[in-house]
């Protein structure tokens, strides 16, 4: 079940794309918890999970996970990727190590 869903834009010469995230509600798998997400990157899905030992930390590494996976792409990299406002960040939070890659508002996060 999606419990959450964002579109990000990827601004090009060429047009804007969406980039579509959602998450899924964190579900008990054999005593550890997961939770799943899907980012609907152009020409590819990517679908993942994030485990933890109850829902909430399955769920805050799963955000985490979407802001790594983001901050570290090609379209991060370039600046074509967006939310809202370019350069304003994209609203996930990272894990320490990437923490200084952040953007605009993501550095309060």
């Amino acid at each position: 079940m999606i419990i959450a869903q964002r579109i990000l834009t990827i601004n090009e010469p060429s047009g804007d794309t969406e980039v579509h995230i959602r998450l899924f509600r964190p579900e008990d798998d054999n005593g550890m918890w997961i939770c799943r997400y899907e980012i609907d990157w152009p020409g590819q899905k990517r679908s993942y999970f994030a485990g933890g030992v109850d829902a909430f930390q399955a769920l805050i590494l799963a955000l985490q996970m979407i802001g790594a996976e983001l901050y570290m792409s090609e379209y991060h990299k370039t600046g074509s990727l967006g939310w809202f406002e370019r350069y304003r960040g994209y609203g996930f939070p990272v894990g320490g190590p990437l923490r200084d890659l952040l953007i605009g508002d993501d550095r309060n996060l």
